[in-house]
């Protein structure tokens, strides 16, 4: 005669396995967050102490930020312009582009979204080389912070392009349109009612992607800058080469003190508008 184990054991056991993987996961979980987040922490406390060696114990001091703010306020101000002007230019041409090729069944809209990808293939140093080549001649242009507005519009466009595009593909975006045509909506109602509400998540997944792209972008700025237009990140770059640690991990905290908010607030607006345009 077999005798059976309790069916409450089985059950008991299985919960426990359960419990000690899901602990593990969160320990992997936290190890991993550690690991990623730490050092990014220590170098911004790194800005706020009198001597990074030491650390707090040296004493708080805000002198670091101060004297980053008085030497690359320009650059702080320029990276906001250019990744402003950046968001601009691929909302104008990606959105359409994104749109017309979710539409669009064609070889040759295959080919351009394959193309589109070719400047995220390449190293942001070769394709800041081609642009030299190409409009280097122009040195009004050359000089001016608009060349480095091109070079991220060129890296960050087929970014937008496939948010907007994914989006688009996963509803029946075609449907929806014919609908409202069938009862008298033109094109322009039928874009301002019924696309851009359906794909404004994809607008705002590629517009967080492109503002943050355009902001910590080094190697193809690097390339492009000149000493009149040095953005954030050329300036991060000199000022942990030339200066102390301590004012190389200030210039971090003030880049992650800019960035955050404006991260929060695209978040904010991506979670709130669909949720108005829904219940109208």
């Amino acid at each position: 005669m077999t005798m059976r184990r309790p069916p409450s054991t089985s059950r008991g056991s299985g919960a426990s396995a359960a419990r000690i993987r899901l602990a593990l996961q969160a320990a992997l979980t936290l190890l991993l967050a550690a690991f990623l987040i730490v050092p990014v922490g220590m170098s911004m406390l790194a800005g706020v102490t009198r001597n990074a060696f030491v650390g707090l114990r040296s004493g708080f001091t805000l002198d670091w930020i101060a004297q980053v703010w008085s030497m690359y306020q320009g650059a702080v101000v320029l990276s906001l312009e250019v990744a402003f002007a950046t968001l601009a230019l691929t909302l104008l041409a990606g959105v359409p582009c994104g749109y017309a090729l979710s539409r669009s069944r064609s070889r040759f809209a295959r080919l351009l979204e394959r193309g589109l990808m070719l400047p995220v293939a390449m190293p942001g140093l070769a394709s800041a080389l081609g642009l030299i080549v190409v409009y280097g001649g122009w040195r009004d242009f050359r000089a001016s912070a608009g060349f480095i507005v091109v070079g991220h519009v060129v890296f960050t466009l087929p970014f937008m392009v496939r948010s907007v595009a994914a989006v688009c593909s996963s509803i029946d975006l075609r449907g929806l349109e014919e609908g409202a045509a069938s009862l008298g909506a033109g094109f322009a109602q039928r874009l301002r009612t019924v696309v851009l509400p359906n794909i404004r998540p994809g607008i705002v997944a590629g517009a967080l992607t492109v503002l943050t792209l355009s902001l910590g972008e080094f190697n193809l700025t690097w390339m492009l800058a000149t000493p009149m237009t040095k953005t954030l990140p050329v300036g991060l770059a000199d000022a942990y080469a030339s200066l102390r640690l301590e004012v190389g991990s200030a210039y971090t905290l003030i880049f992650f003190l800019m960035i955050v908010p404006l991260l929060v607030l695209m978040q904010r607006v991506g979670v709130n508008q669909p949720t108005k345009a829904s219940t109208r």
